[in-house]
Order: C-alpha cells, then structure tokens, then sequence
C-alpha cells in the first residue's frame, strides 16, 4: 500500500482521495514498528489503543530529539546498511537514524517524485554549493552529505564549489557559468553555504554571475541568516539581484525523516505531498489546531521501515495555510514555517558548517 501511493503524481491527491490512502499507510507502518521496536511498542501502548487509531491525529508522536539519547531501530541490526546522523553544533548529541535497504530506496525514490515536480525530470548539469567530504564515509554521514548525495542523482557533470578546506573554487565556477550559461541548469546547497559562498563572497570581489538559467534548491541554516536580517524575500532579492537566479526552492526537512521533504512552491508555501501529512499542535495541551493558527509542527511520514520516525514532534512552529487551495495548483496542505521554538536546541544543517 506504501508502494501504491508512488503510482501518484507527488501533488495531484485532494483530501478526500489521500485520506484514505495515508492512513491505511500510516497504519501498516505504525503497526510494523509497534511489532519489531520494543521501546516505540512501550511508547505507543502508553499513548494510545493501537487497535483503534481512526484518525492521523490519534496516533502516538515522538519528539524528534528522541533519536539523540536512544538507539531506535524496527529491524535487525544486520539490516542496517548506514548511519545518518544529524548536524549538531559543538557539544551537541546528533540524532543517529538507522536506515535499511528498503528505507534508503523509498527516501531517494519519494526525493525524486518530489523533487522533480518543480525541476522536471531531465539531469541538469549542477553545481555543489558544498565539498565532496561532506559524504566521504558512505556508511555513516550527516543530513548535509545525504542532501547532496539525494541531489546528485537528478544531475550530471558535477561541480563542488568547495574544496575539504571550505576554500570556494571561484575559476571552477566561472568556467561552468560560462559553459552551461544558455541551457538550464541546477544549484544545490544549504541555506548559509550559498549565501556565504555564491553571494557575500562573489560580492566582496565584485564577481557577478549570469545564472539566469539555473534551478537553486536549498534548505536549513536560516538561523544564521535572520540574526542577519536576512528573511526569504531578502534572499531570493539579492540572489536575483548578483546571480540573476530567478528560480529559487527552499525545502522544509530533517534527517530524522529524510526523502519526504517539503518543497516551497512559487508562492511561498510549503506542500505536503502523497507521502507525508502536517498537523499543528497547541503547546499547552497537544490538541490539534486549526487552520490558520499558529503552534508546534507535528510530520507524518510514510516511508521509515528502519526506525520509528514517521511520526514527529518537531521543534519548530508553523502554520497551515490550507489545503487543496494553493494558487500554484498543487493539491494537499500547505503550510509557512515560523522558526524555531525558543531555547530549543539549534539542528540547521548548514549552520554547523565550518566555516
């Protein structure tokens, strides 16, 4: 039933059709992990009946940090073919997330559904706003490796803008500018990397970029950025602006639950597809908001197998803006991410970076 839901454009399901659909999913994944993960079976009988779950919002979340102090795995442990770990500043316990064969095939597959519905389905020459040793060790790596590890398959003739020492190869670069200048092309990097890289450096020496035919995908370390008094709008405008990069999608994700991403549409919201669900959670109580009102962000997803990560208490507010509604045309809700709740501990990807 999992597989089934990949016969499906990423966004052509309304609610009627998808509901259904996730949670018959939801169930069968929920139910694999209640029977080959003792400590989510503990977690899970205490939280609800799970012979009796009707809806999304009855079934038992776990907080995201979970995966920092617990090894939780559904699966043998000869299973386990890599270790992600998610970025943590210095001192920081990551999350370690413990995928599968099968796993690891259904996040890069849902990836490419996903991603290819704003990108299209043609490998575009791309360029890496990272260094090839973010993924040195395949078997263990972080949510910065495992992006751009997803992001190549939908490009060919790769370039890394930075070496293992962070140094920016500005000739590299100008040589791929010039060379695939009047035919579409892809960038991906994490938020901070490609303003600190593709913007602040190429202006501190005067270098502008005809980039008006690139594709830029990116996603994590706003932080940094707003402690800049740089919002959404001011980067895209100043991306514009130097690169002439018209085409810029941010995406909403975690390691913890790589694959089923939130792509932003041209409209600045972010859309669940067929493979995940968002419910927005009061604070106080944990009851379910509704539309329109800010809280906690709660993600479903239906493609862990190794882990029980479906279901997620995260630690970011949001908003759900609606649903089936969304001017760009994409069906399923869609929603505006507030930032991080305070104190709560700093995860972005790229704001770890050293650099």
């Amino acid at each position: 039933m999992i597989e089934d839901l990949f016969g499906y454009p990423p966004f052509s399901l309304k609610a009627a059709q998808k509901k259904p659909l996730f949670l018959e999913a939801l169930t069968a994944v929920t139910q694999h992990h209640i029977a080959n993960c003792p400590e989510y079976s503990k977690f899970a009988k205490a939280f609800c009946d799970p012979s009796n779950l009707t809806a999304v919002e009855d079934f038992p979340f776990l907080p995201v940090t979970v995966f920092k102090t617990n090894k939780l795995t559904s699966v043998n442990e000869s299973a386990v073919i890599k270790i992600l770990k998610s970025s943590g500043t210095t001192g920081q316990t990551p999350s370690a997330i413990y995928l599968d064969k099968l796993t690891s095939e259904r996040q890069t597959k849902a990836l490419a559904h996903i991603v290819q519905d704003f990108i299209g389905k043609e490998r575009l020459p791309t360029i890496f706003v990272d260094t090839k040793a973010v993924f040195k060790d395949k078997e263990s790596f972080s949510a910065r490796g495992a992006g751009v590890l997803g992001f190549a398959t939908f490009g060919k003739n790769h370039f890394y803008l930075l070496d293992e020492d962070m140094n920016m190869d500005i000739e590299g670069l100008l040589e791929f500018a010039e060379k695939y200048k009047n035919e579409p092309n892809l960038i991906f990097g994490f938020t901070y990397l490609v303003w600190l890289y593709l913007y602040k450096e190429l202006t501190a020496k005067n270098i502008k970029l005809d980039l008006s035919n690139a594709i830029l995908v990116h996603s994590g370390g706003w932080k940094k950025l707003i402690e800049q008094s740089v919002d959404n709008g001011t980067f895209k405008a100043h991306l514009k602006e130097q690169l002439s990069i018209k085409h810029v999608y941010n995406f909403y994700g975690m390691a913890e639950q790589v694959g089923s991403v939130f792509m932003e549409c041209e409209e600045g919201n972010f859309h669940t597809s067929v493979f995940s669900d968002i419910l927005i959670r009061d604070p106080a109580n944990w009851q379910i908001l509704p539309h329109g009102t800010q809280g906690i962000i709660e993600i479903l997803s239906v493609l862990p197998h190794s882990y029980p990560g479906h279901i997620l208490l995260t630690e970011d507010f949001g908003t759900i803006m609606g649903e089936d509604t969304c001017p760009c045309g994409r069906y399923g809700k869609y929603f505006r991410v507030a930032g991080r709740i305070p104190k709560a501990e700093l995860r972005g990807c790229s704001d770890t970076a050293a650099v």
